[in-house]
């Protein structure tokens, strides 16, 4: 069996076994890769709703991906929000540092984690960032929604996301990348990774090396609904083996939360 662990930056979470503490990654940015892992350029637009968010906490500082569901709420993973005081967070733009009339940056302190969350066993990684100010949409800007029944086994996915590009560089890649993968069944993604798979997780895979790395946790597993996408993931963990192994990047399902975040995100203050 597989050990996995969070992809936040700096913190490994090593299941049946002990806290592991690693590097810290700073803001550092990169000249453009190939990949995030095994991944394409993403066109302008295309996925309207990513968010790139800079995680402040008491003693570090991280990067993370979210997913605009509201005008005023990014989805993201609970190891994200977990302990945080401050949230930076850029909107409509696949470019986090060359001039764009097309981004939108707001900042937050306020954030909903998931009660149950559990970050030793990463169950329920999954939390909600209310911005200061409600955003306008364009079509640079859009939200998605969770899917509200569980998705169909082997589904094509999209994962896009500013995350590391190798193993062996903790860069962040400046303009956003995605990956078309498909999704396996639970019983397959514990093949590698044993019991540790629960039904509220999911796991997808590409052809190759395809898949999440530090710096793309938070962000969306996302289904094409039509002309639209649904999200129907948040990423959450990585092989202890690394990326670029072949083993599954694992998320969070929405399904079992969608009620749980509609709640939150349908609240008028």
């Amino acid at each position: 069996m597989k050990k996995f662990f969070s992809t936040l930056p700096y913190v490994v979470f090593i299941l049946c076994s002990t806290l592991t503490i690693k590097g810290a990654a700073t803001f550092q940015k990169r000249a453009n890769g190939p990949r995030i892992i095994g991944g394409d350029l993403a066109n302008a637009a295309q996925f309207p709703f990513a968010g790139a968010i800079y995680v402040h906490t008491n003693d570090s500082q991280f990067f993370c991906g979210g997913t605009l569901t509201a005008n005023q709420w990014v989805l993201t993973a609970g190891h994200c929000v977990h302990n945080a005081i401050l949230f930076t967070i850029q909107l409509g733009s696949n470019d986090l540092v060359s001039d764009d009339s097309n981004r939108v940056t707001v900042s937050s302190s306020t954030y909903v984690l998931h009660p149950d969350f559990n970050p030793e066993t990463i169950e329920n990684d999954i939390g909600l960032i209310k911005l200061r100010m409600e955003v306008e949409y364009s079509i640079y800007l859009q939200p998605i929604h969770p899917l509200e029944s569980e998705l169909w086994q082997d589904a094509h996915v999209y994962i896009p996301g500013w995350g590391q590009t190798s193993d062996f560089d903790p860069a962040l890649t400046n303009e956003l990348r995605y990956v078309y993968i498909t999704t396996i069944t639970n019983e397959e993604c514990r093949i590698t990774y044993g019991n540790q798979i629960t039904d509220n997780m999911i796991c997808a895979i590409g052809n190759y090396n395809e898949g999440t790395c530090n710096g793309d946790n938070g962000g969306a597993l996302a289904v094409q609904n039509g002309r639209t996408y649904a999200v129907v993931g948040v990423a959450s963990f990585v092989s202890s083996d690394g990326c670029e192994s072949t083993h599954p990047s694992g998320f969070t399902r929405t399904a079992p939360y969608y009620q749980w975040i509609t709640n939150i995100t349908s609240q008028i203050d």
